[in-house]
């Protein structure tokens, strides 16, 4: 039997732009982090150590996607920030710390920031000039960067 969840998030996946699909896999890091601090809080190592080798795991996979013939500069930093991460994860696992893990999810989050406007200049290039002109003249009421528990 399929697991709903998973069937889902399969079907989401396949209608995904690739900005969304980075955007998603921003989400499972932040998401595999969330738990690793509360895995820390209750004294759960084995749940910490899952949680934070798959965030690890998914970073692995972005970094293995990286262009730098297209990307550029762009994908030079990227892949610079995920080495930094994977590194500050693999100490913060050593550690057990919660304030290297509560940092690494303030920048993911500042980072998702960055791909949801490049997602929305993408969703406004596809609309055309018409809907680019209404969309910039109404102020966004969304915050760009949310507080790192949800």
């Amino acid at each position: 039997m399929t697991n709903p969840r998973i069937a889902y998030r399969q079907a989401a996946a396949q209608g995904a732009s690739p900005v969304q699909l980075v955007l998603r896999l921003y989400e499972q890091i932040i998401e595999d982090l969330r738990q690793a601090l509360k895995a820390i809080e209750q004294n759960q190592i084995d749940l910490r150590t899952n949680k934070i080798n798959h965030a690890i795991l998914v970073i692995g996979h972005l970094q293995s996607r990286l262009n730098f013939e297209a990307g550029g500069q762009v994908s030079q930093n990227l892949d610079r920030f995920y080495n930094v991460l994977r590194s500050s994860l693999m100490e913060a696992q050593f550690k057990a710390s919660s304030e290297l893990i509560s940092a690494r999810i303030n920048d993911l989050l500042g980072l998702r920031a960055a791909w949801v406007e490049v997602e929305r200049g993408e969703s406004l290039a596809a609309a055309g000039p018409a809907a680019a002109g209404v969309a910039m003249s109404v102020p966004s009421s969304a915050p760009t960067r949310a507080d790192w528990k949800g």
